[in-house]
């Protein structure tokens, strides 16, 4: 069984207002054609189409505030109603709290300990493990269950051997903001069919996609509109590559943002639960799936002997 989780960071099902919300307006064909030609918006779900289900799921769960980056990230990988555990949604990066419950137990971490392959497919530049060694920064909640599950994050060299992705899929942000004029660069198309065979070489694959949640907070409507386009390219050529009947691709957020230009904080929308593959994974893998908190457990199910432990 394998299994990509695209965490696409900031991303609600809002309502289909094209002027305020790019996922209603935004040219994405690939996933339009895979949801029957509806919009990635909250009257569209729940869905169920040859290829994807798609559901509504709750990151507010029951707790009065807006949701935070560091308490759903955490829900997502922990298995766990974290804003409920520690009282509050909280971000963007985890405070003590939040890093000892996913230091004492991960998605990552069960999976490692069970003997399965588990890996973060992003690359980080030099400078960022500069900046966490120095204590100048703080890793964000999914760097640091993967750290503390013993799995080393990819690098530099990773990146230019082809093993991991930048995280805008192409690389073009390494040339171009972190001025590395040699760093591989990919078109979108080719951007999704490579992080589809790079994530078939382990059992789960993990890709944290979050310049959607910056684009949000820019309230930029023709750059969010541009990014989601790209998006789509890239969400092309990893459905030209993928085999569904091998395992699934999960695409799900944190907390809302993106859907609702017309206000620079979070929402308290639900978060797209849109899951590719054979309608027999499909089923197993959504019939319990209806918060954040849902999502880990639902994953483990497809490998026996791993678990949370905590």
């Amino acid at each position: 069984m394998k299994f990509l989780f695209l965490f696409m960071d900031g991303v609600g099902l809002g309502p289909y207002h094209p002027e305020t919300n790019p996922l209603a307006a935004a040219p994405m064909p690939n996933l339009m054609a895979l949801l029957d030609g509806r919009r990635l918006v909250r009257a569209s779900a729940p869905l169920e189409t040859r290829r994807a289900s798609l559901l509504a799921l709750d990151a507010v769960m029951g707790l009065p505030g807006m949701p935070q980056s560091a308490t759903g990230q955490a829900s997502l990988l922990t298995g766990k109603d974290v804003p409920s555990l520690v009282g509050e949604h909280y971000g963007p990066k985890p405070n003590q709290a939040l890093r000892d419950l996913l230091t004492a137990g991960s998605l990552f971490s069960a999976l490692a300990q069970a003997g399965y392959q588990a890996k973060l497919l992003n690359a980080y530049p030099q400078r960022y493990f500069e900046g966490i060694d120095s204590g100048k920064r703080l890793y964000s909640a999914i760097p640091h269950a993967v750290v503390s599950a013993g799995i080393p994050l990819n690098g530099e060299d990773e990146l230019y051997a082809g093993e991991a992705l930048s995280a805008d899929f192409t690389g073009e942000g390494w040339r171009t903001h972190l001025e590395k004029k040699d760093a591989p660069v990919y078109s979108t198309t080719e951007a999704g069919r490579r992080l589809a065979r790079i994530a078939s070489q382990s059992d789960l694959a993990f890709f944290e996609y979050w310049p959607s949640d910056y684009a949000g907070h820019r309230q930029d409507r023709e750059d969010a509109q541009r990014l989601l386009t790209q998006f789509d390219e890239v969400l092309g050529g990893l459905l030209d590559t993928w085999d569904d009947q091998e395992g699934l691709i999960l695409i799900t957020s944190d907390h809302g943002n993106l859907e609702a230009l017309d206000t620079r904080r979070h929402t308290e929308n639900p978060v797209p639960g849109l899951v590719i593959g054979a309608e027999s994974l499909r089923q197993q893998f959504t019939r319990q799936l209806h918060s954040l908190a849902d999502v880990a457990p639902a994953i483990l199910q497809f490998y026996p002997g791993a678990s949370i432990r905590y």
